[in-house]
């Protein structure tokens, strides 16, 4: 922040940069036409000269800058300071050339540091014997690249100006003839050319480059190292492995509920399929099929549900030890004693009494006995009901029961007894449950104690309706069941997830807390590196 330009009146600068031996010293002598004592002075002074040192001219600054490729770093460093003050710059260089170096040097001022439209390349030292001024200037644009049609090229010959105004000896003749060849008076009007818009034209555009520079600088700071560094890469390699964990089980999610989803959709196929021509219903052993079909389907959306979050768990316990939390059981996937409570009524229709047969036949089979169970005390009777009080007072005798009824503690008081409050909230509990798993039943609800739809007249068209009516019911309870089952399923990986990452916090945090706040800066940054380009951008014609 304190290195961020500030507003300024101040007469514009224009700093020379060049390396020592340029005659930078000399140009500014002969720019500001001093005389012979203050001329030695000066460039005496020149090579010890470690910080910038400013000299008034025709209302603004000349900055003379310490020599760069000296091969001294406090030099190199003080130059650097003070092209990044500058509102303009004199590219200095000789009738030698530029090495390899300091052509990188003037690009860099040209092309990243933004003085392309705000500066001269002086090449001094031109009057020296043995110079051929159009080869050392076609040189020169070669070496400019993609800045030389931008950039003015001023050849000039400081120490000729001095001499030509100082010494006495001279004829005005030979006097007007190497100020002439000097090009001390050619330089002087591009300089005036450059500044001509004035503090208000040119400072705000060196600002916004000294601002992206001053940005870039900010942006190294944030570059981690050491312990700062260790705690980010730790913190962001859990968070890869959770998010890993979670993205795992979330696919397994997505694509098992969209099986279920199918199958509930081919059920529903196959039932209308299965319409009676003779007297159109369905037949029960059609009923009975597709019922302990739609279990099935349940039974392996929960078996590939529970081992996607295993597979997860696994992982992680691999990378991180035991510290890692056992996700809860997925409801749907407890394991119980072999019991069966029928409460199916006793004048119940063939079709009804098929579905309730293969619904218990299906769950004996797999892990769904305690829901199927939990299915017919909600369906025979009221939630409120002794049905479905003596079965939750059942259930609350095991663990897997407890699990079921009260993972949270909160109806019973763990040691198999309810609270004095909890036996009536244990019995809406089972009939929740039943609402939320038992889907088999609500899926074939409808398709029971259908009466015949065949009529005398109309026939086929009666049956054709019943058998829509099948499919739209089961591609509709297709798209509700992906639904409930996505949802039910994401939250119960969110519980998880949540639990991991609070057992893990503690490799995470520091990391974390480092990320974010480098996160918020370089957001900062960037914002106002967007505000700066707009300001260095050219304008459009």
């Amino acid at each position: 922040m304190a290195s961020l330009p500030h507003a300024d009146t101040s007469p514009l600068r224009i700093a020379l940069l060049g390396p020592y031996s340029a005659g930078k010293s000399m140009l500014i002598a002969a720019l500001r036409r001093l005389p012979s004592a203050d001329v030695e002075e000066l460039v005496d002074a020149a090579p010890k000269t470690h910080e910038a040192t400013p000299h008034p001219w025709n209302g603004v600054t000349l900055v003379d800058l310490p020599g760069t490729l000296s091969g001294n770093d406090e030099h190199s460093d003080a130059a650097r300071r003070g092209v990044r003050s500058a509102d303009a710059l004199m590219i200095v260089t000789t009738s030698e050339l530029p090495g390899e170096s300091e052509t990188r040097a003037i690009l860099q001022a040209l092309d990243a540091d933004g003085f392309a439209d705000r500066s001269v390349v002086v090449v001094n030292k031109m009057n020296a014997e043995n110079s051929d001024r159009d080869v050392i200037l076609d040189e020169i644009r070669k070496r400019l690249g993609p800045f030389a049609d931008r950039i003015p090229i001023a050849p000039t010959d400081a120490r000729d100006y001095v001499d030509a105004i100082n010494d006495p000896e001279l004829t005005p003749a030979q006097r007007e003839l190497l100020v002439a060849e000097s090009g001390i008076d050619a330089l002087t009007a591009e300089l005036r050319r450059i500044i001509a818009p004035g503090v208000g034209g040119v400072r705000p555009k060196a600002q916004a480059f000294e601002l992206l520079r001053v940005l870039t600088d900010a942006e190294r700071k944030w570059v981690l190292d050491g312990e700062d560094l260790s705690a980010a890469e730790t913190a962001e390699k859990v968070e890869k492995a959770i998010s890993r964990a979670k993205d795992s089980v979330m696919s397994a999610l997505e694509r098992e509920s969209e099986v279920v989803a199918s199958k509930i959709r081919t059920a529903g196929d196959r039932t209308a399929a299965g319409v009676s021509e003779k007297d159109g219903v369905v037949p029960v052993d059609v009923a009975r099929a597709v019922s302990e079909e739609l279990v099935r389907a349940g039974t392996d959306f929960d078996a590939k549900f529970s081992s996607s979050l295993r597979t997860a768990f696994d992982a992680l316990v691999a990378e991180y030890g035991t510290g890692v939390p056992e996700p809860e059981a997925w409801v749907n996937d407890l394991d119980s004693p072999e019991t069966t409570i029928d409460a199916s009524p006793d004048d119940a229709s063939p079709f009804e009494r098929a579905v309730r047969e293969a619904a218990e036949k299906a769950a004996k089979a797999g892990a769904k006995k305690v829901h199927e169970w939990i299915g017919k005390v909600a369906v025979g009777g009221s939630a409120s009901g002794s049905a479905a009080s003596d079965i939750a007072t059942w259930l609350n005798k095991s663990r897997v029961g407890q699990k079921v009824l009260d993972a949270g503690g909160k109806i019973t008081n763990g040691v198999g007894k309810f609270k004095p409050w909890g036996k009536g909230k244990a019995a809406n509990k089972v009939a929740s449950t039943a609402g939320k798993v038992q889907w088999v039943l609500t899926v074939m609800g409808p398709l029971m104690d259908v009466k015949s739809v065949a009529q005398d007249q109309g026939k086929w068209m009666g049956i054709n309706k019943h058998r829509k009516m099948i499919r739209d019911h089961f591609d509709e309870e297709a798209r509700k069941q992906r639904t409930i089952l996505t949802d039910a399923g994401e939250q119960h990986l969110s519980e998880w997830i949540a639990e991991v990452e609070q057992a893990l916090s503690s490799l995470t945090k520091q990391g974390a807390e480092i990320s974010a706040e480098r996160e918020t800066a370089l957001e900062g940054i960037k914002s106002l590196r967007d505000e700066a380009e707009k300001l260095v951008r050219p304008v459009a014609d």
